[in-house]
Protein backbone atom coordinates (compact mmCIF):
# COMPACT_ATOMS: atom_id res chain seq x y z
CA UNK A 1 0.00 0.00 0.00
CA UNK A 2 1.50 3.43 -0.70
CA UNK A 3 2.04 5.19 2.32
CA UNK A 4 1.41 9.09 2.69
CA UNK A 5 3.91 11.50 4.35
CA UNK A 6 2.31 13.44 6.99
CA UNK A 7 4.96 16.24 7.13
CA UNK A 8 4.94 16.74 3.26
CA UNK A 9 3.47 20.55 2.70
CA UNK A 10 2.99 22.28 -0.68
CA UNK A 11 3.80 25.86 -1.75
CA UNK A 12 1.27 28.13 -0.19
CA UNK A 13 0.17 29.29 -2.94
CA UNK A 14 -1.57 26.25 -4.45
CA UNK A 15 -4.95 25.58 -5.12
CA UNK A 16 -6.02 22.52 -2.57
CA UNK A 17 -7.07 19.54 -3.92
CA UNK A 18 -10.51 18.99 -4.42
CA UNK A 19 -10.21 15.50 -2.53
CA UNK A 20 -7.65 15.36 -0.05
CA UNK A 21 -8.19 19.13 1.81
CA UNK A 22 -4.07 20.59 2.39
CA UNK A 23 -2.21 18.52 -0.49
CA UNK A 24 -1.85 20.79 -3.67
CA UNK A 25 -3.98 20.33 -6.67
CA UNK A 26 -1.15 18.75 -9.09
CA UNK A 27 1.66 17.98 -7.33
CA UNK A 28 2.10 14.50 -8.69
CA UNK A 29 2.77 11.48 -6.70
CA UNK A 30 7.05 10.98 -6.25
CA UNK A 31 9.36 8.96 -4.15
CA UNK A 32 10.05 10.62 -0.46
CA UNK A 33 12.97 9.38 1.67
CA UNK A 34 13.24 6.01 1.87
CA UNK A 35 11.21 5.28 -0.67
CA UNK A 36 7.86 6.48 0.83
CA UNK A 37 4.99 8.28 -1.56
CA UNK A 38 3.77 11.69 -1.52
CA UNK A 39 -0.15 10.59 -2.17
CA UNK A 40 -1.18 14.06 -3.97
CA UNK A 41 -4.22 12.79 -5.82
CA UNK A 42 -5.89 9.05 -5.23
CA UNK A 43 -4.57 6.82 -7.90
CA UNK A 44 -6.47 3.41 -8.53
CA UNK A 45 -4.40 1.89 -5.70
CA UNK A 46 -6.21 4.21 -3.53
CA UNK A 47 -8.66 3.09 -0.97
CA UNK A 48 -11.82 5.05 -0.49
CA UNK A 49 -14.67 5.66 2.70
CA UNK A 50 -17.79 7.99 2.31
CA UNK A 51 -20.73 9.10 4.06
CA UNK A 52 -23.86 9.01 3.05
CA UNK A 53 -27.06 11.08 3.73
CA UNK A 54 -28.65 14.04 2.66
CA UNK A 55 -27.40 16.90 2.82
CA UNK A 56 -23.96 16.15 3.54
CA UNK A 57 -22.49 19.53 2.14
CA UNK A 58 -22.15 20.75 5.33
CA UNK A 59 -20.55 17.35 6.74
CA UNK A 60 -17.07 17.74 9.16
CA UNK A 61 -16.61 14.22 8.09
CA UNK A 62 -14.22 14.55 5.20
CA UNK A 63 -12.12 17.22 6.98
CA UNK A 64 -11.93 14.60 10.07
CA UNK A 65 -11.01 11.59 8.27
CA UNK A 66 -8.70 13.10 5.42
CA UNK A 67 -6.73 14.51 8.12
CA UNK A 68 -6.59 11.03 9.67
CA UNK A 69 -5.36 9.39 7.15
CA UNK A 70 -2.60 11.99 5.97
CA UNK A 71 -0.99 11.85 9.50
CA UNK A 72 -0.49 8.39 9.66
CA UNK A 73 0.42 7.78 6.14
CA UNK A 74 -2.42 6.03 4.60
CA UNK A 75 -3.06 6.03 0.97
CA UNK A 76 -7.13 6.79 1.76
CA UNK A 77 -9.64 9.01 0.77
CA UNK A 78 -12.64 9.91 2.09
CA UNK A 79 -15.55 11.67 0.16
CA UNK A 80 -18.99 12.84 1.07
CA UNK A 81 -21.69 11.46 -1.31
CA UNK A 82 -25.42 12.68 -1.23
CA UNK A 83 -27.84 9.63 -1.41
CA UNK A 84 -31.13 10.85 -1.34
CA UNK A 85 -33.75 9.34 0.48
CA UNK A 86 -35.48 5.95 -0.82
CA UNK A 87 -31.31 5.02 -2.38
CA UNK A 88 -29.87 3.55 0.74
CA UNK A 89 -30.07 -0.09 -0.63
CA UNK A 90 -28.66 0.91 -3.72
CA UNK A 91 -26.37 3.26 -2.54
CA UNK A 92 -24.85 0.78 0.06
CA UNK A 93 -25.02 -2.17 -3.38
CA UNK A 94 -23.10 0.41 -5.03
CA UNK A 95 -20.46 0.60 -2.39
CA UNK A 96 -20.32 -3.64 -1.98
CA UNK A 97 -20.14 -3.70 -5.78
CA UNK A 98 -17.20 -0.76 -5.91
CA UNK A 99 -15.37 -1.71 -3.09
CA UNK A 100 -15.48 1.03 -0.97
CA UNK A 101 -13.41 0.20 2.26
CA UNK A 102 -16.25 1.99 5.08
CA UNK A 103 -18.90 3.96 4.61
CA UNK A 104 -20.46 6.91 7.47
CA UNK A 105 -24.26 6.68 7.15
CA UNK A 106 -26.21 10.01 8.45
CA UNK A 107 -30.01 11.10 7.73
CA UNK A 108 -31.82 10.09 6.69
CA UNK A 109 -30.90 6.49 6.13
CA UNK A 110 -29.58 5.37 9.38
CA UNK A 111 -32.24 2.86 9.73
CA UNK A 112 -32.89 2.08 5.90
CA UNK A 113 -29.71 0.93 5.49
CA UNK A 114 -29.86 -2.17 7.92
CA UNK A 115 -32.04 -4.11 5.57
CA UNK A 116 -29.15 -4.28 2.68
CA UNK A 117 -26.41 -5.03 5.31
CA UNK A 118 -25.25 -8.49 6.58
CA UNK A 119 -25.02 -7.87 9.96
CA UNK A 120 -25.23 -5.85 12.89
CA UNK A 121 -23.38 -4.81 16.18
CA UNK A 122 -25.36 -5.27 19.01
CA UNK A 123 -25.23 -1.67 19.67
CA UNK A 124 -26.63 -1.52 15.90
CA UNK A 125 -28.87 -3.77 16.93
CA UNK A 126 -30.52 -2.38 19.87
CA UNK A 127 -30.71 1.15 18.75
CA UNK A 128 -32.38 0.39 15.35
CA UNK A 129 -30.12 2.54 13.94
CA UNK A 130 -26.15 2.42 11.85
CA UNK A 131 -24.23 5.48 11.36
CA UNK A 132 -20.89 3.12 10.24
CA UNK A 133 -20.98 0.46 8.13
CA UNK A 134 -17.50 -1.84 7.79
CA UNK A 135 -16.23 -4.75 5.59
CA UNK A 136 -16.39 -7.75 7.71
CA UNK A 137 -12.95 -8.97 9.61
CA UNK A 138 -12.22 -11.58 7.23
CA UNK A 139 -12.99 -9.32 3.88
CA UNK A 140 -15.04 -11.69 2.49
CA UNK A 141 -17.25 -9.17 0.88
CA UNK A 142 -19.69 -8.93 3.99
CA UNK A 143 -20.58 -5.46 5.14
CA UNK A 144 -21.56 -5.04 8.62
CA UNK A 145 -23.98 -1.89 10.22
CA UNK A 146 -22.29 -0.67 13.45
CA UNK A 147 -23.30 2.78 15.96
CA UNK A 148 -20.55 4.52 17.01
CA UNK A 149 -22.38 7.58 18.55
CA UNK A 150 -22.61 6.03 21.99
CA UNK A 151 -18.87 4.43 21.97
CA UNK A 152 -17.68 8.29 21.33
CA UNK A 153 -19.81 9.69 23.72
CA UNK A 154 -18.17 7.15 26.18
CA UNK A 155 -14.78 7.94 25.16
CA UNK A 156 -15.23 11.66 25.70
CA UNK A 157 -16.66 11.50 28.41
CA UNK A 158 -13.43 9.95 30.03
CA UNK A 159 -11.19 12.22 28.02
CA UNK A 160 -12.55 15.19 28.33
CA UNK A 161 -14.22 15.01 31.95
CA UNK A 162 -12.46 12.26 33.47
CA UNK A 163 -15.73 10.48 33.94
CA UNK A 164 -16.68 6.63 33.72
CA UNK A 165 -20.01 5.31 33.60
CA UNK A 166 -19.72 2.53 36.11
CA UNK A 167 -22.04 3.88 39.35
CA UNK A 168 -22.62 7.16 37.65
CA UNK A 169 -26.20 8.56 38.37
CA UNK A 170 -27.31 10.35 34.80
CA UNK A 171 -30.16 12.26 33.69
CA UNK A 172 -29.95 12.32 29.54
CA UNK A 173 -32.60 15.08 27.74
CA UNK A 174 -34.04 14.03 25.02
CA UNK A 175 -34.64 10.80 23.08
CA UNK A 176 -33.57 11.17 19.81
CA UNK A 177 -31.02 8.93 17.65
CA UNK A 178 -28.14 10.92 19.56
CA UNK A 179 -30.12 10.81 23.37
CA UNK A 180 -31.02 6.90 22.82
CA UNK A 181 -27.49 6.23 22.08
CA UNK A 182 -25.77 7.87 24.86
CA UNK A 183 -29.03 6.29 27.30
CA UNK A 184 -27.74 2.97 26.06
CA UNK A 185 -23.86 3.56 26.18
CA UNK A 186 -24.13 5.14 29.59
CA UNK A 187 -26.48 2.14 30.68
CA UNK A 188 -23.98 -0.49 28.76
CA UNK A 189 -21.34 1.04 31.30
CA UNK A 190 -22.97 0.83 34.19
CA UNK A 191 -24.85 4.27 34.81
CA UNK A 192 -27.84 4.58 36.34
CA UNK A 193 -30.02 6.55 33.62
CA UNK A 194 -33.16 9.30 34.20
CA UNK A 195 -34.34 9.80 30.51
CA UNK A 196 -36.31 13.20 30.43
CA UNK A 197 -38.25 13.49 27.15
CA UNK A 198 -41.58 15.41 26.27
CA UNK A 199 -42.98 12.19 24.14
CA UNK A 200 -43.75 9.55 26.65
CA UNK A 201 -43.64 7.22 24.34
CA UNK A 202 -40.04 7.82 22.58
CA UNK A 203 -38.67 8.94 26.23
CA UNK A 204 -39.71 5.36 27.79
CA UNK A 205 -38.40 3.24 24.66
CA UNK A 206 -34.95 5.66 25.56
CA UNK A 207 -34.95 4.65 29.12
CA UNK A 208 -35.30 0.61 27.98
CA UNK A 209 -32.15 0.96 26.17
CA UNK A 210 -30.26 2.11 29.43
CA UNK A 211 -31.23 -1.52 30.64
CA UNK A 212 -32.78 -2.40 34.09
CA UNK A 213 -31.62 1.08 36.03
CA UNK A 214 -33.09 2.94 33.22
CA UNK A 215 -36.21 5.29 34.36
CA UNK A 216 -38.47 8.12 32.42
CA UNK A 217 -39.30 11.60 33.70
CA UNK A 218 -41.86 13.68 31.83
CA UNK A 219 -39.28 17.14 30.72
CA UNK A 220 -42.73 19.31 30.93
CA UNK A 221 -43.15 18.30 34.97
CA UNK A 222 -40.89 21.12 36.01
CA UNK A 223 -41.13 20.16 39.94
CA UNK A 224 -40.11 16.07 38.61
CA UNK A 225 -37.87 17.69 36.53
CA UNK A 226 -35.70 19.41 39.13
CA UNK A 227 -35.81 16.38 41.48
CA UNK A 228 -34.40 13.95 38.47
CA UNK A 229 -31.71 16.18 38.48
CA UNK A 230 -30.67 16.98 41.56
CA UNK A 231 -30.20 13.52 41.96
CA UNK A 232 -27.80 13.07 39.38
CA UNK A 233 -23.69 13.44 38.84
CA UNK A 234 -23.65 13.96 35.17
CA UNK A 235 -26.57 15.65 32.93
CA UNK A 236 -26.55 15.23 29.02
CA UNK A 237 -28.75 17.57 26.56
CA UNK A 238 -28.98 15.76 23.39
CA UNK A 239 -32.14 17.98 22.01
CA UNK A 240 -30.96 20.75 19.56
CA UNK A 241 -32.01 23.29 22.65
CA UNK A 242 -29.18 26.03 22.30
CA UNK A 243 -28.03 25.58 18.72
CA UNK A 244 -27.00 29.00 17.06
CA UNK A 245 -29.51 31.54 17.13
CA UNK A 246 -31.52 29.80 20.20
CA UNK A 247 -30.86 31.39 23.65
CA UNK A 248 -33.04 29.18 25.32
CA UNK A 249 -32.18 25.80 27.44
CA UNK A 250 -33.41 22.82 27.87
CA UNK A 251 -33.90 22.70 31.87
CA UNK A 252 -34.66 25.39 34.43
CA UNK A 253 -31.50 26.61 35.27
CA UNK A 254 -31.80 26.42 39.05
CA UNK A 255 -30.81 22.99 38.31
CA UNK A 256 -27.27 23.68 37.70
CA UNK A 257 -25.22 23.18 40.50
CA UNK A 258 -20.77 23.42 40.86
CA UNK A 259 -21.04 19.30 41.16
CA UNK A 260 -22.70 18.57 38.35
CA UNK A 261 -21.07 17.61 34.93
CA UNK A 262 -22.52 19.19 31.81
CA UNK A 263 -22.22 17.98 28.19
CA UNK A 264 -24.35 19.70 25.50
CA UNK A 265 -23.82 17.31 22.29
CA UNK A 266 -24.74 20.64 20.07
CA UNK A 267 -21.04 22.25 19.23
CA UNK A 268 -22.62 24.71 16.78
CA UNK A 269 -21.73 26.94 18.73
CA UNK A 270 -19.35 25.52 21.43
CA UNK A 271 -20.31 27.09 24.33
CA UNK A 272 -24.06 27.11 24.11
CA UNK A 273 -26.56 28.89 26.80
CA UNK A 274 -26.63 25.84 28.86
CA UNK A 275 -23.08 24.90 29.31
CA UNK A 276 -22.67 29.18 29.76
CA UNK A 277 -25.19 28.34 32.52
CA UNK A 278 -23.19 25.80 33.88
CA UNK A 279 -20.34 27.56 33.89
CA UNK A 280 -21.57 29.80 35.97
CA UNK A 281 -22.16 27.58 38.25
CA UNK A 282 -19.08 25.79 38.14
CA UNK A 283 -19.90 23.23 36.74
CA UNK A 284 -17.19 20.88 34.48
CA UNK A 285 -18.84 21.11 30.97
CA UNK A 286 -17.90 20.04 27.08
CA UNK A 287 -19.71 20.24 24.31
CA UNK A 288 -20.90 17.82 21.39
CA UNK A 289 -17.26 18.28 19.11
CA UNK A 290 -15.96 15.57 21.06
CA UNK A 291 -18.62 12.59 20.62
CA UNK A 292 -18.46 13.83 16.72
CA UNK A 293 -14.08 13.11 16.99
CA UNK A 294 -14.58 10.27 18.74
CA UNK A 295 -17.24 8.58 17.45
CA UNK A 296 -15.48 9.35 13.78
CA UNK A 297 -12.46 8.06 15.55
CA UNK A 298 -14.23 4.74 16.14
CA UNK A 299 -14.88 4.13 12.65
CA UNK A 300 -11.88 5.21 11.41
CA UNK A 301 -10.27 2.29 13.39
CA UNK A 302 -12.71 0.16 12.86
CA UNK A 303 -11.65 0.30 8.75
CA UNK A 304 -8.23 0.98 9.01
CA UNK A 305 -7.32 -1.45 11.60
CA UNK A 306 -5.03 1.52 13.08
CA UNK A 307 -5.31 4.23 16.45
CA UNK A 308 -6.81 7.31 15.25
CA UNK A 309 -4.81 10.45 15.70
CA UNK A 310 -7.18 12.18 18.11
CA UNK A 311 -5.24 15.37 18.35
CA UNK A 312 -5.07 15.72 13.91
CA UNK A 313 -9.37 15.19 14.22
CA UNK A 314 -9.56 17.80 16.63
CA UNK A 315 -7.41 20.39 15.02
CA UNK A 316 -9.17 19.41 11.41
CA UNK A 317 -12.04 20.95 12.55
CA UNK A 318 -10.71 23.45 15.17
Amino acid sequence: MALLRADHQGPADAPVHRLLPGVPEGQGRRPGPRGVLNASAPTGATRVAAVIGDPVTHSLSPRLHNAAFRAVGLDWVYVALPVARGQARAAVDGARALGLRGLSVTMPHKEAVIDSLDGLTSAAADLGAVNCILRAPHDDGLLLGDNTDGQGFIRGLRADLGLDPAGLRCAVVGAGGAGRAVAHALGAGGASVTVLNRDRGRGEHAATLAGPDGRFVPLDEDRAVRTAIADVDLLVDATPTGMAGDSSISVPEACLRADLAVVDLVYHPTETPLLAAARREGSRTANGLSMLVHQAAVAFEHWTGTAAPLDVMVAAIA
